[in-house]
């Protein structure tokens, strides 16, 4: 008996270690992460809206979680460059990316996609929405919504909304709004919003549907008339302006959204840390602050939430999409 009890804790202290070593990995990480800066990837230009947004909650995060959050933008293909760029990355919680509508409609609008805006992500919370604004020209002759419908409804055809592009939040508000109020509007895609903005206050357009930051100083210069906001509520910056919904279309909801998102397959304890993390930031006032001052309505999510989130707003906008058949530019 002697002579085997010395190889039987042998074999015990080999398993024991082996389990260790295997352990060690996830156990460093989960306890140091992060040990490096995290990269922000935002899959626009500096200086709009999601841009801001990353800023606003990378700065807040970095100063949680000890580290620099970097704010990577790559711009291109409708966010699809950048998207593209995290889905490939480690799932290590290095690289996150801030995603608006795009990562689930563009899945519908470009069939041959190198990823899948479901699939391919994990989601860490979902960070805020913000209604667009349905606006006119101050000289055209829409006081209300229920004007512009009328008007849509004697003369099919005639009237014409503008958008940033093919497949844009505006073109796809505007063709859900066509469906829903029951109008025939043709959409003309321009390339980026100021010059679809140039044309509206001009009067060469009919209406357009613009996120609360683009149209806010030209409503209170008295370029541009808002007729409706596109929220399930009243922005805090057009208290005076109905919802779609308070106008005659119950139920309608196109806002605009963003998310926090990592590659697939992230590991479960990180997912609850940038969750933790992320609901703390957009807790912080001066977080709260800023993205109050873009006309967002901040909202924090569980990661199951989020999932479920994108999952139905996927089905939504696929729906829209091919409905009016879409395609991109």
């Amino acid at each position: 008996m002697t002579s085997h009890f010395p190889t039987f804790l042998r074999r015990r202290d080999a398993a024991a270690l082996l389990l260790a070593a295997l352990a060690a990995p996830a156990m460093a990480q989960g306890g140091s992460y992060p040990n490096k800066p995290v990269r922000l990837v935002v899959p626009f230009a500096a200086g709009g809206a999601v841009d801001t947004v990353a800023r606003s909650l990378g700065d807040r995060l970095g100063a949680q979680l000890c580290q620099p959050v970097i704010v990577d933008n790559k711009p291109g293909a409708n966010a699809n460059i950048g998207s593209e760029a995290v889905a490939r990355s480690p799932a290590d919680g290095y690289t996150l990316l801030v995603a608006a509508n795009g990562i689930v409609t563009n899945n519908t609008l470009y069939p041959n996609l190198g990823f899948n805006g479901l699939r391919d992500f994990t989601p860490i919370s979902r960070i805020g929405s913000a209604p667009l604004v349905l606006v006119t020209a101050t000289n055209a002759p829409y006081k209300s919504l229920a004007d512009l419908l009328a008007a849509a409804r004697a003369k099919p055809g005639e009237l014409t909304y503008g958008s940033a592009g093919n497949g844009s939040s505006g073109h796809l508000a505007g063709a859900l709004l066509a469906s829903v109020a029951r109008i025939d509007a043709l959409h003309v895609a321009y390339k980026g919003g100021s010059p679809a903005l140039v044309d509206l206050i001009a009067g060469r357009i009919s209406f357009m549907l613009l996120n609360p930051l683009e149209v806010l100083p030209h409503i209170q210069s008295g370029r541009l008339r808002a007729l409706a906001v596109t929220g399930a509520q009243r922005a805090a910056l057009l208290p005076n302006v109905p919802t779609v919904a308070e106008a005659g279309l119950a139920g309608f909801d196109a806002s605009v959204w963003w998310t926090l998102l990592a590659p697939a397959h992230l590991p479960a304890d990180l997912v609850a840390r940038l969750n933790a993390e992320t609901r703390k930031a957009l807790a912080d006032a001066g977080v709260r602050e800023r993205l109050t001052g873009l006309g967002a309505v901040i909202t924090p999510s569980s990661p199951a939430e989020t999932a479920a989130f994108l999952k139905s707003e996927s089905a939504k906008w696929e729906q829209v999409i091919r409905a009016a058949n879409i395609k991109p530019d």
